[in-house]
């Protein structure tokens, strides 16, 4: 299954070893560019927060990238994606706003949502809920 994985950036260690893994067991995965970017070598997380800081927010490198764009036409491509959604910012199963944009890509696209953790109760929880994601609690095997 061609899988598209997504979350914040502050989870890209997470995000890098589900993908590990996942790609273990045949599967194809594609991760956030930045998450990339910092895995490679070519940003670190501190460089990251601190043009988040200076900028005042994390718009620069989502337009400079055109991040938004390129990931829904990622998902296009993808049969499935899987949004990790950790601890973070006092919510458990947090998932931020390019995330949940991302999972609105995927269900109108007609894909598949899994959910790493539990549905957050956050704002847009009848959203999320609305979406009908696949909640995984943490067990990559029922990836199907």
């Amino acid at each position: 299954m061609k899988i598209a994985i997504c979350g914040s950036i502050s989870f890209t260690d997470k995000i890098n070893v589900i993908s590990e893994q996942l790609k273990e067991v045949g599967h194809v995965v594609e991760i956030p560019l930045t998450s990339q970017k910092i895995l490679s070598g070519q940003l670190s997380m501190q460089e990251f927060e601190k043009e988040k800081s200076v900028n005042g927010d994390g718009s620069f490198r989502k337009i400079q990238d055109d991040v938004i764009r390129r990931y829904y036409n990622l998902i296009a491509g993808v049969d499935c994606i899987l949004v990790v959604n950790d601890g973070k910012k006092g919510i458990s199963g947090y998932v931020g706003g390019n995330t949940f944009l991302e999972m609105g890509f995927a269900y109108v696209l007609n894909k598949k949502i899994f959910l790493l953790n539990a549905i957050p109760d956050m704002q847009y929880t009848d959203e999320i809920k609305a979406m009908q994601p696949t909640v995984l609690n943490g067990d990559l095997s029922k990836i199907k």
